[in-house]
This record gives structure tokens, sequence and C-alpha cells, in this order.
């Protein structure tokens, strides 16, 4: 004991300094830990073999977007509440301008293309009659096909598809969802490696300052970078009930005690990045399921126009043929689809907020069970997690061997 403690005194620079590089590489291993979640996006590496890295998250991106797209549709969000917020007159009165604008476009385009004859003979004051009843009916044949999708939901939007489809294109905006949610934790896992191997780096130094066994410091450092990232992780998410200690503390793991921040962020970045107005408008107008609303429109479009030509249809379908009455139909359908988008935009701030998309996200993942609320976060850890913590025990023994030359040199 007399050598031990000598040695000690002698060498109280190195022994002291222990600790602190075993605190070091809690933090570096934790630190690379949680970059290799997130980065690189696209697998970087020498082409043809497995050397090579790519982020466990844009990795598994088709998994992880259909863990989060089913726990959204299944517990957090129901679209069919968030199109009954939705006035129907309020859009009208919202796009009231860009509409008309839109119909006096398409009305003109339309006649013009189909019967040219009939409309360049036809008197300002005519043209602008035509054009003039066409608007008055417009409001009316959007509040008419708003009502219509929400009724028939299901059949012109599949949400599933839409959300699953922008988190697996959008790498980086999965990588964001998750990463955003959980800063904390991963600050925290960053910190614990200073905690414990810290503490561990003490019994490390007097294990050393007894043995002088050159693999002391290896395998130690491989314990504190594999047993540290193991445990940090676990203490994300349990315990998921808060536990009283002595009666005194209270123990709940991080994940679990942030419910109400976390839920905060989430529906924000939801409504943000995910179920915004375009792209639903996108989903509804280019998804799966679009013909169906392509459909719905062609027939409400051709029912107006019989409507303004019910009083003359003979003399119009004379005129036209019905042929060519069928295909202007067709035309002004296809047209008024295509200036949907712009027309719609104009309402755009109406629409994110009635549906409040963010709110509703919030409120419902408040009331999910902890085992629910923890598989918000879990898959991005479960997917390859024994990777992250054995490459935290290999950098843990490749400095513990570092350790080693510096002691004995």
């Amino acid at each position: 004991m007399d050598a031990v403690l000598d040695d000690i005194a002698r060498h109280w620079p190195l022994y002291a300094a222990i600790p602190f590089v075993a605190a070091l590489i809690g933090y570096v291993t934790k630190r690379v830990a949680i970059e290799m979640m997130f980065r690189p996006l696209e697998w970087t590496g020498i082409k043809g073999t497995f050397l090579g890295w790519q982020g466990v998250v844009p990795r598994h991106g088709g998994r992880m977007a259909a863990i989060a797209t089913d726990l959204l549709t299944a517990n957090l969000l129901d679209i069919r509440d968030v199109f009954d917020r939705i006035d129907s007159g309020r859009i009208a009165r919202e796009i009231e301008q860009p509409l008309l604008r839109a119909v006096d476009d398409i009305a003109r385009d339309v006649l013009a293309e189909y019967h040219p004859r009939m409309w360049d003979r036809l008197p300002p004051m005519a043209q602008e009659l035509i054009v003039k009843q066409l608007q008055a009916s417009s409001p009316r044949l959007v509040r008419q096909l708003m009502d219509e999708v929400r009724e028939n939901l299901d059949d012109v939007l599949d949400v599933k598809h839409m959300t699953v489809q922008r988190l697996t294109q959008d790498k980086a905006l999965l990588v964001r969802l998750i990463r955003e949610t959980s800063r904390p934790e991963m600050a925290f896992i960053a910190r614990s490696g200073i905690y414990f191997g810290f503490v561990l780096g003490i019994v490390q130094s007097v294990i050393w300052a007894v043995t002088k066994e050159p693999l002391v410091m290896p395998i130690f450092g491989a314990c504190i970078g594999f047993f540290t990232d193991w445990l940090a992780i676990k203490l994300i998410f349990v315990p998921r009930e808060p536990v009283r200690v002595f009666h005194r503390f209270t123990l709940q793991g991080k994940f679990q005690r942030r419910r109400t921040e976390v839920a905060r962020q989430y529906g924000e970045l939801i409504a943000r990045e995910v179920l915004t107005v375009p792209n639903l408008m996108e989903s509804i107008l280019r998804g799966p399921r679009s013909d169906r609303l392509m459909a719905m429109i062609r027939r409400m479009v051709a029912e107006a126009i019989d409507e303004q030509a019910s009083a003359a249809k003979p003399l119009v379908t004379v005129a036209i043929g019905t042929r060519r009455l069928e295909e202007m139909k067709r035309a002004a359908a296809a047209k008024a689809i295509e200036r949907m988008p712009d027309t719609v935009s104009h309402a755009e701030g109406y629409l994110t907020k009635a549906m409040n998309v963010a709110n509703m996200v919030e409120e419902r993942m408040m009331k999910l069970t902890p085992v629910e609320y923890e598989g918000l976060l879990r898959p991005a850890f479960r997917q390859d997690e024994w990777k992250l913590i054995v490459v935290g025990g290999v950098i843990g023994f490749i400095v513990g061997e570092l350790q080693v030359l510096l002691m004995l040199h």
C-alpha cells in the first residue's frame, strides 16, 4: 500500500488526469453516437464496400416515416375534424376577388377557343353579361365543392400517403422532426457521458495504481463508452411513470417529463412542415385519389355551364353542337383545376388558422399513454441502437490505449 501511495504522490498529475480523460471519453462517445443517428443524410463511404455510414434516421427513413405517420393519423390527428373546422362561406369570401378573375379568364379563353366566331361577333356588353352570370354562380360553386369534399374526404385525400411521402422524400425534414423535439434529450446524453465517465475514471485510476495492468485503461475506456451510451439512452425513457425515491426525489425518464413542451413543439412542426395548406392542396390535386376530385370538379363545372345555358339550350346546342359543348365543359374544368392552387392560396392564412393543426396535435399528445408517447422518439434509438453503443465502446477502447501510452511514457 505504501508503494501505491508513493506512486500516486510522484505521478499525481497523471492520476488526477484519468477521471477527466474518462469524462472526455464519455462525452465524445455520446456526441459521436448522436451525430451518427442523424448524419450524413446520404450514404457516405467507399463504394462497393460496407465501409461507410448513413445516419440511422435517414437510412431507415421509410420505416420511421411510416411509424411517425401511424402515430399521427391514429392518435394525434383526425383529418375529418380538421376539415370540419373550415367554413365554406368564409372560404368563398376569402378567395372572392381571385375567383372572379379566374372565372373571367376561363370563360373568355374557353369561349374564344371553342367558338371564336360567335364570341367575336357578340357586342362587348353581351360578353360581359355572360361572364358576369358565370361569376355570380362561382361562390355557390365553391361552397358546394367544399361541402362535397368534406362529405367525401376519404375518397379525395389520402393523408397517410401524403405524410409518408413528404417525410420520405425530404430526409432533412424527418431528421428535423425528430431532432428538434429531442434536442434536450440529446444534450442530456452528451452531458451524462461527462458525469458517468468522471466517476468511472476515479475507479479506473485506483485500479491502475494498484495493478499497473496495461489492459485496465482500454477495458475501462470501452466500458465507459459502452455502458454510458446504454445507460444514457435508457434514462431518457424510463421510468415511464414518476417514481418517488426516499420520499424526497422523483425519478422519471427525461422525455416523459417534457411531454408538455414536446407536444407543443411537435404540433408546431407538423402544422408548419407537414400538414400545410399547400401540401394538402398538392395531395388533393395530384395525390393517388386526385382522379375522384377531378371527376367531382368536372361534374360541377358542367352543371354550372348547363345551368347558365338552360334558357337557350336548344339554340346553344344548334350553334355549338353537342360534342363541342362537352369539349368546352371539359376545357373549363381543366382550367379551373389548373387555377385552383393559386386561387386557394389567397385563403391560406384563414385555412391555417381555422384548421389549427398545431393545437389539435398538442392536445391529443397530452392524452397519450406513456408507451404511446414514447413511440414518438423511441424508434429513432431502437433502430441500430446496438451499433451506436458498440461504436462508443470501440472509441473508448482506443482512447484507453492512448492513456496507457501516456502513463507508461
